[in-house]
């Protein structure tokens, strides 16, 4: 419809926008999903600020296939990393969508959240002020009116806003026993009859426009229908391609994977190499310290035996000295008594010469 259209770029703007498959649950298993969308399309937050409701909206070219108003009572549910739905009960089905990544799915769950906080704050003030309209009149006198029902339109339901022709009137309650005065009552009754002239030319304009609608709804129904078809179509085109895609995707980031693998083997090859290199270095140099150690450990040996002989050689030296001193002292002592027997007998020579001397002289 492109009133509708024209209606939803005068009177809402968008607040957040991101894109995604667009999927409905199927209304006659309420078990599979049926995509909506051939493609990724744009899907917007909106807020309306005639009625004072936020929407969900996404056009498909002309089509709207998602024309959702937040309530309170609605929750957006992740049911994978980048899948999440919500159900709209005004519109009887169940919305689904798929981003290209968790982080978009996380920002649109937020953003849900956000809105449909608002969207209760928006609808306890929507009753807050019903309440206040309605309080003065409960205070005059007349009979009941009834607001003419009002048919639930593309934009939203009558239980998700505030209707336009009950804003601009005031239920009137019973009675009260202290009745007011003739003429006061006189002119409440010609403010109401004017007010009740109002509401049915509202109510007719209504009629009218869900006349038009019930005749648009078989033609988009029509159209619906042939759009499924071509959906269904192009979805089992677009799995197929797919499926495709993901296999050579597959076989690409395999291959991938492995060149990237094969470099680092080749690395990891070239670093044992140079360590199997340096190992045999290593080997070469504990070789050559081995050889020279077994060579100081042979001479070792040799100096311990050779050691062991001059130390034999010494204690032999050393009990030959020891005797050759011990001979010596009895030599010396021999030698001084031989002296002291010499002087003796050199004492009793010079005597005797002494004694033949002066015999010769006597004589």
């Amino acid at each position: 419809n492109p009133q509708h259209h024209t209606k939803i770029k005068v009177l809402e703007q968008p607040i957040f926008s991101t894109r995604a498959h667009v999927f409905q649950i199927d209304p006659n298993t309420k078990k599979n999903w049926v995509p909506t969308s051939k493609h990724a399309v744009t899907v917007s937050y909106f807020y309306d600020s005639t009625r004072n409701v936020y929407r969900i909206i996404s056009l498909d070219g002309s089509k709207a296939i998602i024309n959702s108003t937040i309530t309170p009572n609605m929750t957006f549910t992740k049911t994978s990393q980048k899948f999440g739905q919500w159900a709209d009960s005004r519109a009887n089905t169940v919305y689904g969508l798929g981003f290209s990544s968790e982080h978009h799915l996380s920002k649109f769950a937020e953003k849900f959240q956000e809105f449909k906080e608002a969207a209760r704050l928006a609808k306890e003030k929507s009753q807050e002020k019903m309440e206040l309209t309605s309080t003065p009149s409960q205070e005059s006198a007349g009979g009941d009116l009834q607001s003419p029902l009002t048919p639930e339109s593309i934009n939203g339901t009558d239980d998700e806003r505030t209707p336009d022709v009950t804003q601009n009137s005031e239920p009137r309650a019973e009675p009260t026993q202290n009745a007011l005065p003739f003429s006061h009552s006189s002119a409440i009754s010609k403010h109401w009859e004017a007010e009740l002239a109002t509401l049915k030319g509202n109510n007719a304009k209504l009629t009218a426009a869900l006349l038009e609608s019930t005749a648009n709804v078989k033609q988009w129904k029509q159209q619906l229908a042939a759009y499924q078809e071509e959906a269904e179509r192009l979805h089992k085109r677009v799995t197929e391609l797919e499926c495709v895609s993901s296999q050579a995707n597959a076989v690409h980031t395999h291959k991938t994977e492995l060149n990237q693998t094969i470099q680092e083997l080749e690395e990891t090859l070239k670093v044992k190499e140079e360590e199997i290199e340096r190992l045999k270095q290593e080997i070469d140099n504990a070789r050559e310290l081995q050889e020279q150690r077994d060579s100081l450990t042979q001479k070792l040996q040799e100096v311990e035996i050779r050691n062991k002989d001059l130390e034999g050689q010494l204690s032999d030296l050393e009990q030959r000295l020891e005797k050759s001193q011990n001979e010596q002292e009895a030599f010396r002592n021999n030698l001084k008594t031989l002296l002291e027997i010499l002087d003796g007998k050199i004492f009793e020579l010079t005597e005797l010469r002494d004694n033949l001397a002066k015999l010769l002289e006597c004589s």
